[in-house]
């Protein structure tokens, strides 16, 4: 019987240490027995390769909107953003606190504030209209 070897260069090459594979199902209120700080126990928080959420709420101000543009969000210009509370503005009119942990060619990702805690989101580049970070 032959196995299949699926080593880190070949399967997938687009996976890098910035996209860590996912996460198999958590049960609901974590793993019985897990050790506190294991994602899905009760003091525990999914994380990207490692990369905890902020430890401090964003800015209690609401930025005003600087200039929305009719095209996607450069990649690079919100890279400049990396690790820093930066504020998001939707083409669908939601905004929101985001701290972002990983650019891509066309999306974004890291943790979004719901005004209790930070979550782990990530976003398409081209649903943003503009961004401003502190």
């Amino acid at each position: 019987m032959d196995v299949a070897y699926i080593d880190s260069y070949s399967y997938p090459r687009f996976l890098g240490p910035q996209f860590p594979f996912p996460s198999p199902p958590r049960p609901p209120g974590g793993f019985p027995g897990a050790p506190d700080g294991f994602p899905g126990s009760p003091g525990g928080f999914p994380s990207f390769g490692g990369q905890q959420p902020p430890t401090t709420p964003p800015p209690a101000f609401i930025p005003q909107q600087q200039l929305a543009t009719p095209f996607a969000v450069d990649p690079g210009a919100i890279s400049m953003c990396l690790f820093r509370n930066t504020f998001i503005w939707l083409r669908n009119g939601s905004s929101f606190w985001f701290f972002p942990i990983f650019v891509g060619p066309r999306s974004v990702a890291g943790f979004r504030w719901n005004g209790r805690f930070w979550t782990i989101f990530g976003i398409d580049t081209r649903r943003i209209v503009s961004f401003t970070c502190f």
